[in-house]
């Protein structure tokens, strides 16, 4: 596999391909969404019209766990999340990037003994590819969404932990974030692994055609777990702000 340059601040790690992979994401988020924004005409353009379609599958999104009312307040989020997560998926798809280092770059993490392994350094993949990006945003998901049902009620956001079953809703509430991160990432890494395996591990002309249509699927897999994610994220918000959950 390719390496990751890494540096540590403060005695922390920090993933270089991750943090370029997510700021370029959500600069391209920003740049679509302000593109789409101005100069907007009652007969839309060609990007104008795929927004609005985004914004409204977000919205049907959004209403399938909130009422209508409610399900407007909560449609940038939707949308922003959605957007954000469509396009991260497709960076190591489209947008693999990775150079050969002959020397050690200590600063960067990468030292003789991983060069003796792989002289790939990786430099641009999906970010939901890394399990700590997915982690990050199911767990933000998850104490936001129990901090909407405290706000919501704290009478009956307490009312099922104090029941019979309240060992299994105190579990519930590790369990939820866990799968709704790996899940995401599970099938993102898997996608770009086997994508990386059929380039470097065989000829191009006998991996080029199972390739491309790999990499086809692996649009549509990343389409789809951008809708899973999101569809999990307004479930589990939309659970903790009724009283009766």
């Amino acid at each position: 596999m390719e390496l990751s340059p890494k540096v540590t601040f403060l005695g922390l790690t920090f993933d270089l391909t991750v943090i370029i992979g997510s700021l370029l994401t959500a600069v391209i988020v920003l740049i679509i969404t302000i593109l789409a924004t101005r100069g907007r005409q009652m007969r839309p353009g060609k990007l104008q019209n795929v927004v609005e379609m985004v914004i409204d599958f977000s919205r049907g999104i959004a209403r399938m766990s909130f009422d209508d009312r409610t399900a407007e307040k909560y449609l940038g989020f939707t949308f922003t999340l959605f957007l954000f997560i469509l396009i991260a998926n497709q960076l190591g798809v489209i947008m693999m990037v990775s150079a050969d280092a002959h020397h050690a770059v200590p600063a960067l993490g990468i030292t003789e003994g991983l060069l003796q392994k792989t002289h790939e350094v990786s430099w641009l993949k999906s970010p939901t590819a890394d399990l700590n990006v997915t982690i990050s945003m199911a767990v933000a998901i998850a104490l936001f969404a129990n901090y909407m049902g405290l706000r919501t009620s704290v009478k009956g956001y307490f009312k099922h932990f104090l029941s019979p079953l309240g060992i299994l809703h105190v579990i519930e509430e590790f369990s939820k974030p866990a799968t709704h991160a790996m899940r995401l990432w599970a099938n993102i890494f898997a996608g770009e692994v086997l994508i990386v395996i059929m380039l470097t591990k065989g000829p191009i002309y006998l991996t080029g055609i199972p390739m491309l249509a790999w990499m086809g699927f692996s649009v549509f897999v990343g389409a789809i777990q951008a809708y899973i994610f999101t569809v999990l994220a307004n479930v589990y918000i939309a659970q903790k702000m009724t009283s009766d959950h």
